[in-house]
């Protein structure tokens, strides 16, 4: 696949090249989560400059820099003098090269270190501050365990605290570029495909990738692509996560479990898990950006009225099929668990159409706070957006809807009624339903 998008990083990451290579040394810390895109976009963005590239996989450290010492080799043609056991000793025989060239060194899965030797953060920390005004290097270090790389670069405590020049993090795909994608795959998609794409991917850009390259451009496709021996799927919310939970990863995935099965309140876990999961539930809201907190619009912070949703669409997708019935991934039922997807696609996918709008309505500018609002007493109406928009005082108020005949207008404007009264009796009201015709 082709590279989409990024243009904004692209140019942020060309600006800070361009003032290491004239000015001085520069940091750049590159974050977001696994198969968003970094790599690609740093390779992209150090396009016919001399860059050294070194992923650090989880290995000995020694084995690590003969490796490394190899493609310092490859790229500018020198020898590194003896045998390098310690990658502190090798970062400073590159910066001590910076004095005479000019290049990018990038350094991949750079969270590893922590498993490998952490002393190497000092070291590097030390050799940085001796040489980074008297070198131009551009140095770009990424990382996908979220938790780590925050710990790394903005945790006082830490010996990388406070150097980085510019930290930027990667996110999905927004809805126009994944309707771009898909045009340039198959140029007649109906709104139905568009919609699975955005069901099962969120808009991650190398499972967008892996299903295009298949030719998998509608819902069946997409499904029997994903649902089969060997599938890079099946076993990829366990890569995403157990590095970020380690071993004690059994309540958070059942905790994530219930919430993608709709026990999405501090009662209904507690209830399903007979545990009490509020310090796990703040842990995957504030360390691991996994859950959000989802309460009426206009309720005030410290509300009890919380339902949690898994910010990650594909996550949510994976932890409700792949996860649930991994019985039948153990017993190799691939075309039973493809049948229970299809069956249950058409309720699963309306759920994920509130979540496009909610997405295409942040994406547009237009509005200063999107939200759902129900009521906790009493006749217990819900609306699916509520959305107030940015300079006059006008709300969205917006039922959505796979199909327009399932529309019930007359119940809409009951629920616009009691929201008018209750806490938009300051705003202009439009109300709207939205189908898949709008996507």
């Amino acid at each position: 696949m082709k590279f989409y998008n990024r243009v904004r990083e692209l140019e942020e990451l060309q600006k800070v090249r361009e003032l290491a290579f004239t000015d001085h040394s520069k940091l750049t810390v590159l974050t977001g989560r696994r198969r968003i895109g970094k790599t690609s976009l740093i390779f992209n963005s150090c396009n016919d400059t001399t860059t050294i590239y070194w992923f650090v996989k989880r290995s000995n450290e020694a084995d690590l820099c003969a490796g490394f010492t190899e493609i310092i080799f490859q790229v500018l043609g020198i020898s590194v003098p003896g045998k390098v056991y310690s990658f502190t000793k090798l970062f400073e025989f590159v910066m001590e090269l910076d004095t005479k060239y000019k290049f990018n060194l990038v350094i991949d899965e750079f969270q590893e270190f922590f498993n490998i030797n952490p002393s190497v953060y000092s070291g590097m920390q030390d050799i940085w501050d001796r040489y980074r005004t008297k070198t131009n290097i551009n140095l770009i270090v990424s990382g996908s365990v979220y938790t780590l790389m925050e710990q790394i670069f903005k945790d006082s405590k830490e010996p990388l605290y406070g150097r980085s020049d510019r930290v930027l993090k990667l996110f999905p795909f927004t809805t126009t570029v994944i309707k771009e994608i898909l045009h340039d795959y198959k140029p007649n998609y109906s709104k139905e495909d568009l919609l699975a794409l955005y069901t099962f991917t969120g808009g991650v850009p190398k499972y967008i990738e892996l299903l295009m390259d298949a030719g998998a451009t509608d819902m069946d496709k997409m499904v029997e692509f994903m649902i089969q021996p060997d599938s890079p799927f099946i076993d990829e919310g366990n890569t995403l996560l157990i590095q970020e939970f380690g071993k004690k990863y059994g309540n958070y995935y059942s905790i994530i479990g219930a919430i993608a099965n709709g026990e999405n309140t501090l009662p209904e876990i507690e209830n399903v898990l007979g545990i009490s999961p509020g310090g796990y539930l703040k842990r995957l809201e504030e360390d691991y950006n996994i859950i959000t907190k989802k309460r009426p619009i206009f309720s005030k912070e410290g509300t009890q009225t919380v339902r949690y949703e898994i910010s990650d669409p594909f996550l949510n997708f994976w932890f409700r099929y792949f996860n649930k019935y991994q019985s039948l991934l153990q017993i190799q039922n691939f075309t039973g668990l493809a049948t229970i997807i299809k069956k249950d696609y058409p309720t699963y996918s309306g759920l994920t159409l509130e979540k496009y709008f909610r997405q295409k309505m942040m994406e547009s500018g237009e509005f200063l706070n999107i939200g759902s609002w129900w009521e906790t007493k009493g006749n217990m109406n819900e609306i699916d957006i509520v959305g107030i928009y940015l300079f006059e005082k006008r709300a969205l108020v917006a039922e959505v809807k796979r199909q327009k005949k399932n529309f019930k207008p007359e119940l809409l404007q009951q629920k616009v009624e009691a929201i008018h009264k209750k806490v938009l009796f300051k705003y202009e009201i439009e109300s709207r339903c939205l189908t898949m015709e709008d996507m």
